[in-house]
């Protein structure tokens, strides 16, 4: 790279839980600059969670964080030439990309449920994810058992 590294900018808690996860969250989700549509939706979100929640000692927040780390990877399969062939190489992730591949996931699997809005579809997807089942963790677990076959081809690491 020719240029230096872009600084990482800091983010600015949500108003309402005081967290940068949910900001971070937020902005993923949002399209064409829209904040405060995207905000509403998480907020209206995390609301249906806290009605359909079966545990009762747990906040929406928490159950929404709880589908996060059960949708983060820990290993993926990076693709790399080795003499003419190429071969998927199984390699940890680091933390920041974790999180941000588990947001990825949560909101892609979302956006393609069919429930009417995307704070129900958005709701649904955090509460199948809660409870280990759900695109979202079929698409973490698919990661892993990939990293799993290419396991002979680790020594290829870069």
């Amino acid at each position: 790279m020719r240029k230096r590294q872009a600084k990482k900018r800091p983010l600015l808690p949500d108003p309402k839980f005081n967290d940068q996860l949910v900001t971070r969250f937020v902005n993923m989700m949002m399209w064409d600059g829209k904040k405060s549509i995207a905000f509403k939706i998480f907020y209206d979100a995390i609301a249906i969670v806290e009605e359909k929640k079966q545990d009762e000692e747990k906040s929406a927040l928490e159950i929404w964080k709880d589908a996060l780390s059960n949708v983060m990877p820990h290993v993926e399969v990076r693709s790399r030439r080795v003499g003419g062939a190429t071969f998927q190489i199984p390699m940890q992730i680091r933390p920041d990309r974790k999180v941000s591949t588990a947001m990825k996931w949560l909101i892609s699997f979302a956006r393609k449920r069919n429930e009417k809005t995307m704070a129900a579809k958005l709701a649904a997807e955090v509460l199948a994810a809660a409870k280990e089942e759900g695109a979202a963790v079929k698409k973490r677990v698919d990661t892993h058992k990939m990293a799993e076959a290419n396991k002979a081809f680790s020594h290829f690491r870069f």
